[in-house]
């Protein structure tokens, strides 16, 4: 659906992107992942068609980025949106149904949706910033994109609207769109997306499944293992490691050793009360990857 092929973008005498090659398919959560400066709304910028490519190629389902057939089937949440304030929810959201040729009930649908049915005759004035990002999601929803393109899109969402809000992305890609998400909420997004792409200094370091990308980093396993009461200090001295909430252990180990790290943790049954196991996570791997190759350990 969103096929990006060698892109390049200069600002100022300088690459910004750099023969960056990025697919989206159809059912697809992918999240995109970088630092400030990274290149992550340039390149969002260039999908859009609003920033001129200097190199290589985008389509969208068969369309340049710009045009009228891509921009019919994009959505775009921008991390802060804003609307007229003289006006109520209910009418941005119907006045800008017509503008995408969708049914005015499709936009009191959508205000149900995203929690702002109660809401709706209010002017978005009196918003929070957290109702205004739910609006910005109703308008993205609307005309059924195929493809769509969300930047921080949970900024200002309190936990359960955050966790609405990706029950209504997993509907998008259930129903056959596509999803490119830009975040710095890492946490949230490790079992919410299909797919994690990182952008360093515009170059992209990483693109793959977090599995891949776990076994590619090669970063150690951690094991925490609970000691029973006041046996911390015997645990350690068994199995090394270190102290952590008083009275557990903290081991790690490479993911071939684990099954030998837990043989030695099983023989010590009158120490050890429970185990849990925690593979690298998204924030481990975000730093693994965001790193210069030189300085990865």
């Amino acid at each position: 659906m969103l096929q990006i092929d060698g892109v390049i973008k200069y600002r100022d005498g300088r690459q910004t992107v750099t023969n960056v090659s990025l697919t989206v398919e159809a059912g697809e959560r992918v999240a995109l992942l970088g630092h400030n400066g990274a290149g992550k709304t340039t390149l969002l910028r260039l999908i859009l068609g609003l920033t001129k490519i200097d190199g290589g190629q985008i389509s969208i389902f068969g369309h340049p980025p710009g045009s009228i057939e891509a921009r019919r089937l994009t959505a775009y949440l921008p991390e802060n949106v804003d609307f007229h304030q003289s006006l109520s929810g209910k009418e941005v959201l119907r006045h800008l149904a017509r503008l995408k040729g969708d049914r005015a009930t499709r936009a009191d649908d959508l205000l149900e949706r995203v929690g702002l049915a109660a809401d709706a005759e209010r002017r978005i004035s009196t918003y929070s910033k957290g109702m205004r990002q739910r609006l910005g999601l109703a308008q993205a929803l609307l005309g059924d994109p195929r493809l769509s393109l969300l930047d921080e899109p949970t900024s200002g969402l309190d936990p359960i609207a955050r966790w609405e809000f990706y029950e209504l992305v997993g509907e998008l890609a259930a129903g056959g769109g596509a999803v490119l998400l830009s975040s710095h909420a890492l946490t949230e997004m490790e079992a919410r997306t299909d797919r994690i792409a990182i952008l360093r200094a515009g170059k992209l370091v990483a693109n793959d499944t977090l599995e891949s990308l776990r076994r590619s980093a090669g970063l150690p396993v951690r094991l925490r293992v609970a000691a029973r009461p006041d046996r911390a200090e015997d645990l350690m001295a068994n199995l090394g490691g270190c102290r952590i909430n008083g009275r557990s252990v903290e081991l790690a180990c490479q993911a071939d050793e684990k099954m030998a790290l837990l043989s030695s943790i099983n023989a010590l049954p009158h120490l050890v009360e429970d185990i849990d196991i925690v593979p690298p996570g998204l924030d481990d791997l975000y730093r693994y990857f965001s790193a210069p190759e030189e300085t990865r350990s």
